[in-house]
């Protein structure tokens, strides 16, 4: 087994990492943020932001925010939209990992 935050082989059985002390095993699942999307946005990713966020469609997501522009007047909706662009941070950048540092853990 491999630990998650070091890559060094580690015993199967271990709870925690020899090399760099952080416990392995089960944990809490890490929080979701609400940022803005980088890859599946069509102007700001404000909407693919927020369907990434409560787990549902953004297409869904986009239909339901430009149903409510329109029934609210379209100057609310417009308004909200901008202040969730500059209130939202973007998603962080992903860099990619090098081949020669990737980790194939066999089961």
């Amino acid at each position: 087994m491999y630990c998650n935050y070091c890559g060094k082989s580690i015993q199967d059985d271990a709870n925690v990492c020899a090399y760099c002390g952080r416990r392995i095993g089960v944990c809490a699942p890490p929080r979701k943020r609400l940022v803005r999307s980088r890859t599946n946005r069509k102007i700001a990713g404000v909407c693919a932001g927020l369907a990434e966020y409560l787990d549902m469609d953004v297409t869904l997501m986009r239909l339901l925010w430009a149903v409510v522009a329109v029934l609210s007047g379209i100057v609310p909706g417009i308004i909200a939209y901008l202040i969730a662009w500059i209130v939202m941070p973007e998603e962080p950048e992903t860099a990619a990992v090098p081949v020669g540092q990737q980790h194939v853990t066999s089961t």
